[in-house]
């Protein structure tokens, strides 16, 4: 999802300050003497309340300080977007995945598009997914920005904590492409999600 805020958490008696952070599936809370990853299918209770978020879960209670959005993380928590959502997937897109092997995204992909070109890239591709295990193979990002419609956007999917393909050098290969990178989501439990695009100024008119 995305989200995170700098607030101070109560949990099992214990306050600290750090970071929280909604994940596609998970609450995540951050700080030095405090760390937590809540999956939203443990969670029995989800409430907001005096600008706080409360949940209950198997691993106890937690309450966040987040002010007036704490309702708005209580309605994202039980009302969760798919990753098509934050991917922003339309009916009327050509697209192209490339070394993607997630059967399950592959199917929700082609049902929710116009076309869908698995293992070979379409020329005007609204968007292009690009599953890369090495920073080797981020080569490959000035070849594939070929193929995008001049708004389409170029989806890097790696997978996460992985050294072979770090976040810096998943951004440094999208840079030396001419691309400009503008969000990054949780893909999957295991793997993450970085879009790039064309520069505005760079687009052909």
């Amino acid at each position: 999802m995305g989200a995170e805020a700098i607030c101070k958490a109560t949990f099992h008696g214990k306050r600290a300050s750090g970071k929280a952070r909604l994940e596609m599936d998970t609450l995540e809370f951050r700080a030095p003497e405090l760390r937590l990853s809540i999956p939203f299918k443990q969670m029995r209770r989800i409430v907001a309340e005096g600008g706080s978020l409360v949940v209950e879960s198997d691993q106890g209670t937690l309450s966040l300080a987040l002010g007036p959005v704490a309702a708005r993380w209580a309605d994202k928590i039980r009302n969760p977007p798919s990753r098509l959502d934050k991917i922003g997937a339309k009916p009327e897109w050509r697209a192209s995945a490339v070394g993607i092997d997630d059967r399950g995204f592959l199917k929700e992909m082609g049902d929710r598009i116009a076309q869908l070109s698995i293992g070979r890239v379409l020329e005007d591709s609204d968007a292009i997914f690009f599953g890369a295990t090495d920073a080797a193979q981020l080569s490959r990002l000035a070849a594939l920005k070929r193929s995008l419609k001049p708004a389409g956007a170029l989806w890097v999917i790696r997978p996460k904590g992985r050294k072979e393909i770090s976040e810096q050098s998943v951004m440094a290969a999208g840079k030396a492409a001419g691309l400009v990178d503008v969000k990054v989501v949780s893909f999957s439990p295991t793997h993450t999600a970085e879009k790039f695009v064309i520069p505005v100024k760079n687009r052909p008119r």
